[in-house]
């Protein structure tokens, strides 16, 4: 890091993960979850373990990590937690961002002030959001600094969607996409990509119109892909999927940090990255959305679909000086795995498929999909 550069980042790390809570037996979500379920995480997990919209799901937030490995070793005890207590009532968490086959319908919301409040407003909008995501919170303290690093950091939300991509089936078919996720939360307002401001003030400005104006309490109602947090110091990315494996959310929550750093490096020696318009942007995002890493993305910078895997290449050795000084190298190598293995997408596709190849029906099938999703929610704990 440049010595001329002040007021370093703390580059702190916290996750928070999403998940959604099947019956053992019939690998359906379970809509009424016993209270005790809830409760027993909540003591465990010492205030970590929080409900969500909707009872089927269950949230938990690691505490302020000083590194990646102190943030894998909280989110592996956070998920063992919610693992071992739901098997005492023959349920199981998976870490997934749809359920492949339970219908929407069929789920009942929390009742807590803040979510009959969502649900009057948003509508069916919020009914269906049966949905999970993993938001990694980055400690930077200065406020000008977290504005800056959000309008560059835009640019590499697709590259991490496309490794994070857990949600290919929605009602009971394969969608085509393999994070569906996105196009139920995009029909709620103030979603997608995050707006670009030219300073601190600008994005105050701009969102205490909005309070002024009754229609939302605070900025936690503004959920893009990427926003300052409302109650932390932080820069919250939210456009990934869940991670089904913990190496993987662990290695995209470190490569996201080194990210960055890198940003803040170039910053330090007056330089930036290219900011890029919205359009292009979208595009990468929406390709990610379908294909994950399989067709490519755009190299804005070239203008040209680029196979994935080079782009990746190209990040990892923008952030190898970063990686070291956080000490991630094999955290942030592990993304090489993730491309050669699969994304969770991918393994559900391919489960899917070698059941339906064996003559199984399409409802046996959906359920291999949830049992290998319920394995590998738990694998590494």
């Amino acid at each position: 890091m440049n010595k001329t550069c002040e007021g370093v980042p703390e580059f702190t790390i916290g996750v928070e993960e999403e998940y959604l809570l099947v019956d053992k037996d019939t690998r359906s979500l379970v809509i009424d979850p016993p209270k005790e379920l809830q409760a027993e995480c909540e003591s465990l997990a010492e205030g970590q373990v929080t409900g969500e919209l909707l009872r089927s799901q269950i949230e938990i937030g690691t505490k302020v990590c000083r590194n990646v490995k102190e943030a894998r070793e909280d989110l592996g005890r956070l998920r063992k937690i919610i693992v071992d207590t739901a098997d005492k009532y023959n349920l199981a968490p998976i870490a997934a961002s749809t359920h492949p086959f339970s219908s929407w319908t069929e789920q009942k919301h929390t009742q807590k002030d803040r979510y009959n409040a969502l649900t009057a407003e948003m509508q069916g909008a919020a009914r269906r959001l049966v949905i999970c995501g993993m938001h990694v919170h980055v400690g930077i303290n200065d406020d000008e600094l977290r504005i800056d690093l959000m309008n560059q950091m835009s640019y590499f939300l697709p590259h991490l969607l496309a490794l994070s991509c857990s949600s290919p089936f929605w009602g009971g078919r394969d969608t085509g996409l393999k994070s569906y996720r996105l196009t139920i939360f995009d029909a709620l307002p103030r979603t997608g990509l995050p707006e670009r401001f030219a300073s601190w003030a600008e994005y105050e400005r701009h969102v205490g119109i909005l309070i002024d104006a009754g229609l939302i309490e605070d900025t936690t109602r503004i959920w893009w892909d990427l926003r300052p947090s409302a109650k932390f110091p932080t820069l919250e990315t939210r456009v990934m999927d869940v991670c089904t494996r913990i190496d993987d959310a662990i290695a995209l929550a470190a490569l996201l940090v080194c990210i960055l750093r890198m940003l803040y490096r170039l910053r330090c020696n007056n330089q930036r990255w290219r900011i890029y318009t919205p359009m292009l942007i979208h595009e990468n995002r929406w390709r990610a959305m379908r294909y994950s890493f399989d067709e490519g993305l755009i190299d804005l910078a070239r203008g040209v679909v680029v196979p994935f895997p080079d782009l990746v290449d190209e990040i990892l050795s923008l952030v190898a000086e970063d990686a070291e000084a956080l000490g991630c190298m094999d955290e942030v190598s592990h993304i090489q795995d993730i491309l050669t293995r699969g994304t969770s997408a991918h393994r559900q596709l391919k489960d899917f498929e070698l059941e339906q190849a064996a003559g199984k029906s399409v409802e046996d099938s959906l359920k291999a999909v949830v049992d290998t999703l319920i394995a590998d929610t738990r694998e590494g704990l």
